[in-house]
């Protein structure tokens, strides 16, 4: 397995090979950077998965992008495109590893699509694994290839003046992201069948059918992956102890976490509006804060309104960095989810029945947002044309979705969608990709 070099993109690859390791079929390497490796390597009980192994692909790497650097955790923006084409460059390396391991199958991520003409030069075969939105592809692959020809599903496109100017706008260094993106693309082609991290009904099932017509090779749904909370003491951490500590003690339902990922991070005044509309909600948060390298936060108390945490009081918990997201969106106290609308951070929602408070930043985020909204399961914050966030909107989605009759209907869908993915579980999803497996295994050797 060769993901993407983000936790969001790991989690997914790491939780299939849990799924499939399980069915004893697999031995399995998640082939990564150091950095990521070490990160995931801390969540997992020793010997729990004996079929997985990490193992380390070096990159080459120009001075401005050290070995702490290669992964987008963290990455100050300018060097996206710089690591990118760090990673395209580590093909030889993977072609050695490849040589070393000698497996049978390759599974490879949309941002690595010089993987499968490296297994296929060694007559590997290889399968890419998409791990957003089915609804994000449809959307992506139609906006490259059939610009002139309407979007066939307007209730899931970007919605307002805002995300009209951000999709026109949205590239790397140098004008290169369109490029890229085309190169992405057309290796879709390539995979004779494209595993989609989706739900069964009701999420994202209905643009399956259209996203294999675009692409040309069947897209199969593997079901949402979410990581179940681990099984180990997330208390033992001072971090997670504290949370879960302040969390036991609030009333069913009536917290929100506000968290937007690992690579999103709000400016100043954005910041400044999620506080305001915070404690404009009188709701219980727990928020989490995350600064880009670039920039010298001395303290979260300078990064926010001058008094904030005091007049909050015991109402709010804001930490840095990190939390124990999966226990705080499983647990009963929790009552809504504000989310960046990252594909990981939606189905960990929607699997713990937590309704979600999207207020996408880029990329796909937009698409997911809106499928969120279409499902019944969230509600959009939406921003105030070109000038961003604003306080009293983010404080009436709040109340309306944790608090009021309005809201009523959307807990009731989320908790309804909860149970049902519970019912049905992922084991056909994941027995007929296994069988698809070994069908192009043996197509191979013959």
């Amino acid at each position: 397995m060769l993901p993407w070099l983000a936790h969001g993109h790991f989690s997914p690859f790491l939780e299939l090979a849990k799924r499939l390791g399980k069915r004893g079929h697999a031995v399995i390497y998640l082939c990564s950077t150091k950095v990521i490796l070490n990160s995931f390597e801390k969540g997992l009980i020793e010997n729990e998965y004996p079929f997985l192994h990490f193992i380390e692909i070096k990159l080459p790497y120009p001075p401005e992008l050290p070995p702490h650097h290669h992964t987008t955790n963290e990455l100050p923006l300018h060097l996206n495109y710089t690591l990118m084409k760090a990673f395209d460059n580590a093909n030889s390396a993977f072609c050695t590893i490849l040589k070393q391991i000698k497996p049978d199958l390759v599974i490879y991520d949309l941002h690595t699509p010089w993987a499968p003409e490296v297994a296929a030069s060694l007559s590997i075969p290889a399968i890419m694994f998409h791990t957003s939105s089915v609804s994000a592809l449809c959307y992506g692959f139609h906006m490259m290839k059939l610009k002139e020809v309407k979007f066939p599903y307007p209730e899931i496109e970007p919605q307002g003046s805002y995300w009209m100017k951000r999709i026109q706008e949205m590239e790397f260094e140098e004008n290169k992201f369109e490029e890229r993106v085309s190169i992405e693309f057309s290796f879709l082609k390539s995979s004779e069948i494209i595993l989609e991290k989706t739900f069964k009904e009701d999420i994202d099932q209905g643009y399956i059918d259209y996203a294999s017509s675009l692409v040309g090779n069947r897209v199969i749904s593997i079901g949402p992956l979410f990581t179940a909370p681990p099984k180990y003491d997330v208390t033992s951490d001072y971090a997670g102890k504290q949370v879960i500590e302040w969390l036991d003690k609030k009333e069913k339902g009536s917290t929100v976490l506000v968290s937007f990922g690992s690579e999103c991070y709000l400016s100043r005044e954005e910041r400044e509006e999620m506080a305001y509309g915070l404690e404009q909600s009188m709701v219980n948060f727990i928020w989490v804060l995350r600064f880009p390298m670039e920039e010298n936060i001395i303290s979260i108390e300078k990064s926010i309104p001058e008094g904030f945490l005091k007049r909050v009081g015991e109402r709010g918990l804001v930490i840095e960095k990190w939390v124990p997201q999966t226990r705080i969106l499983a647990h009963e106290n929790t009552g809504g989810f504000i989310s960046h609308c990252g594909w990981g951070s939606i189905t960990e929602a929607i699997g713990f029945g937590v309704p979600v408070i999207a207020m996408p930043m880029q990329y796909d985020q937009p698409i997911n947002a809106r499928v969120v909204v279409n499902a019944g399961v969230g509600v959009e914050v939406i921003r105030n044309g070109d000038e961003g966030f604003n306080r009293v909107e983010i404080a009436r989605v709040i109340r309306e979705v944790l608090l009021k009759d309005e809201g009523k209907e959307i807990r009731k869908k989320a908790k309804e969608m909860k149970e049902k993915i519970i019912m049905q579980g992922d084991d056909q999803e994941i027995d007929g990709v296994v069988k698809e497996f070994i069908r192009i295994c043996r197509k191979q050797n013959y």
